[in-house]
């Protein structure tokens, strides 16, 4: 008999996003998720002929090797992804739809796939992913209120914040479990009215990110800004809120924040909102990636942080 392997990111992308499809195509499958930044999932997957993996918002290129081990052992694979992808394998067995577009996440990938059927958590997931404007204009159809509106992107952002830790045990939730306790919900309304973890995310977050505002940056200009966070772990919580934070309310200038953490630092890259562009080439130069708005690396060396600033100086002023 066929297993399911479900794989996803453990953000607000990758957890809305499969929602979405299990709303639409309920079966029980092997959940295979972690930390925002643990992306080489699918090496964790033993198919066998005939199982079928769905990856969600997981980058092909970090995860190619992987993947045609699988299809070479006879599984078949769904991909829906919006980050760097390489070279994408051509086989029978891989139905792939990856597009990388700027204003594009892989919940709304998914929401075209299911022809809008759960557009709500597709929203959702827009706004947790900092794609405010594709969220909105997402939003036309449902005919919501700024208060309902401003509901779902609370919630966007609180599910994405609960993603960022450099391991589970930095995280309020792991997001397996937050996945699970999500999936009792067709509504997000339902979920934010009912769930006492939306509550809990969105407060915690909040309070770290008072903490984030209270630190000066280590460069700045008209075209960037670098900060630098201690190693503690509400800084690592809050990284991804905090650059996100830091891009709505300066558009017009590139960021960097870069954690403290044995042996260097983890990075989050946002690209201006003005023009939105070359994170993602940024932080391939240095091991990490992600998408043009977006994008991070695991491990910048102590030796490698002058080289990272003057590299993100040239790319963004």
């Amino acid at each position: 008999m066929a297993l399911f392997y479900d794989v996803f990111n453990g953000d607000a992308d990758g957890i809305c996003a499969l929602h979405q499809l299990r709303l639409s195509e309920p079966r029980a499958s092997t959940l295979i998720t972690g930390v925002k930044r643990d992306i080489a999932l699918l090496e964790r997957v033993r198919a066998q002929p005939e199982d079928e993996v769905t990856v969600l918002d997981v980058s092909l290129s970090r995860n190619a090797p992987a993947l045609r081990g699988l299809l070479a052992a006879g599984a078949r694979c769904r991909y829906f992804d919006h980050h760097f992808a390489g070279e994408v394998p051509e086989h029978p067995n891989l139905e792939a739809h990856i597009d990388t577009a700027p204003d594009v996440c892989t919940s709304l990938l998914v929401d075209r796939y299911l022809s809008h059927a759960h557009r709500a958590w597709a929203v959702v997931a827009a706004y947790g992913d900092n794609l405010t404007a594709a969220a909105d204009t997402a939003a036309v159809p449902l005919a919501l209120g700024e208060t309902q509106l401003a509901q779902l992107q609370a919630l966007g952002e609180a599910i994405n914040y609960n993603a960022y830790g450099e391991t589970v045990e930095d995280l309020h939730y792991p997001p397996a479990d937050l996945y699970l306790t999500l999936s009792n919900y067709r509504d997000p309304f339902d979920f934010i009215s009912g769930e006492p973890v939306f509550d809990i995310l969105h407060a915690a977050r909040l309070d770290d990110l008072y903490c984030a505002d209270e630190l000066a940056p280590e460069y700045e200009s008209a075209g960037g800004a670098v900060y630098v966070l201690p190693d503690e772990a509400w800084s690592r919580r809050v990284s991804g809120s905090w650059s996100n934070r830091l891009a709505q309310t300066h558009p017009g200038r590139a960021h960097a924040v870069l954690t403290r953490k044995s042996g260097g630092y983890s990075v989050s890259v946002r690209s201006a909102l003005e023009r939105t562009g070359g994170a993602d080439e940024l932080c391939r130069k240095f091991g990490g990636g992600g998408r043009q708005a977006a994008a991070g690396i695991d491990l910048l060396g102590e030796s490698d942080f002058d080289r990272f600033m003057a590299a993100f100086r040239e790319a963004f002023g």
